[in-house]
């Protein structure tokens, strides 16, 4: 058996943002400025139950979605994406939508 790790150790001092919108109209890709840059972020659909997760080291524009009968698949397009300052949560019909309650947390 091979096993390859890959660990970022924390450096003392944890960063957390916790936010929510509340989506009536014009539902599109959020930006999220949180003064870090992420590296576990977690975005529920809190109306539908749907969640997306994206881990460090994980690809652009990606991550884990759970649907409210709890399959997962991985999201290749429309996902998060991390930056040095924030996140953008992308434009994933079944997560961000119009008449939708979207809440966000992410660990630095």
């Amino acid at each position: 058996m091979t096993i390859t790790q890959s660990q970022t150790p924390d450096a003392g001092i944890v960063q957390r943002t916790v936010g929510r919108y509340l989506i009536t109209t014009g539902a599109a890709a959020i930006t999220i400025s949180c003064g870090y840059k992420p590296r576990y972020v977690r975005v529920v659909n809190v109306t539908d139950r749907i969640m997306m997760e994206w881990f460090e080291g994980m690809t652009a524009a990606t991550g884990v979605k759970t649907i409210a009968d709890g399959t997962r698949t991985l999201a290749a397009t429309n996902g998060i994406t991390v930056s040095e300052g924030g996140f953008i949560i992308g434009f994933d019909t079944d997560l961000v939508a119009n008449n939708k309650q979207i809440s966000w947390i992410a660990f630095g």
